[in-house]
């Protein structure tokens, strides 16, 4: 029966998801018409983010490590075990100059394929030229200040419950070719709440934790250090998760 009903719980929240999406569509294509509105775009995905969730009972909570000044340009690089982990990130950046770099097949489904098209930017991993397009294409919007979210992780882990994967070198290159600093993240639970997709183990309500650590800067670093800066940001939000669990387990 519990089973039944986390089946039931995550086909409504797609529900929730794609009903409001088409009700605010005609707003959304409207921002996605021109560059200068997508700011405008990425307000608006915030409010359906929170409204999507909490309708089915879903909440974020982040805890911030060291106040985030909202004036600079960076580059967000969390863990990854949920589709719920975008929504977090797209509520969690208080500014609306911001984009996603994510996989190639996000530029195809419903309510994604928009923001794919228009402000996000979708990279085809099995193609080193598409690759090397999407992280210029990126590096672009970096110097001209657009704030952009990557999952180093590329992916969501297959196993489950998930394992922190490995993570790629191309965030943490482009941080330091742009001397811009990097802000781990750490999706502690959002897993719990609904794994990947949610199609296997279905969803339930709850507050997702999330743990946004203090920006790394890397003006000082040189590009001999980019695997030195992947190890160290997979180590921290590695060690964080460690801390929860050990916490979870001894409760």
């Amino acid at each position: 029966m519990k089973m039944i009903l986390k089946k039931l719980h995550v086909y409504l929240y797609a529900f929730s998801v794609a009903f409001s999406y088409l009700l605010l569509f005609p707003f959304f294509y409207f921002f996605s018409r021109k560059p200068s509105r997508y700011k405008y775009m990425n307000a608006l995905r915030r409010v359906w983010g929170i409204v999507s969730s909490f309708c089915l009972g879903i909440l974020y909570v982040f805890e911030i490590e060291q106040p985030i000044d909202w004036s600079r340009t960076y580059i967000i690089c969390p863990n990854h075990t949920s589709n719920l982990d975008i929504t977090a990130m797209s509520i969690f950046v208080k500014t609306n100059d911001c984009c996603f770099m994510g996989k190639q097949e996000l530029a195809d489904f419903f309510v994604t394929a928009l923001f794919f098209r228009t402000v996000d930017v979708p990279v085809d991993r099995q193609s080193k030229i598409a690759s090397f397009r999407a992280f210029k294409k990126v590096m672009e919007r970096l110097e001209s200040g657009v704030t952009t979210i990557i999952f180093p992780e590329a992916t969501i882990p297959d196993n489950y419950p998930p394992q922190l994967k490995d993570f790629k070198n191309g965030p943490f290159r482009m941080a330091i070719e742009l001397k811009l600093p990097i802000i781990p993240v750490t999706s502690l639970n959002t897993w719990e709440i609904l794994w990947d997709d949610g199609l296997k183990y279905g969803s339930k309500p709850g507050v997702c934790n999330i743990f946004v650590h203090k920006p790394i800067e890397t003006a000082h670093l040189t590009i001999d250090d980019a695997d030195a800066l992947r190890d160290e940001v997979h180590a921290i939000i590695s060690q964080k998760l460690e801390e929860h669990d050990h916490r979870r387990t001894n409760s």
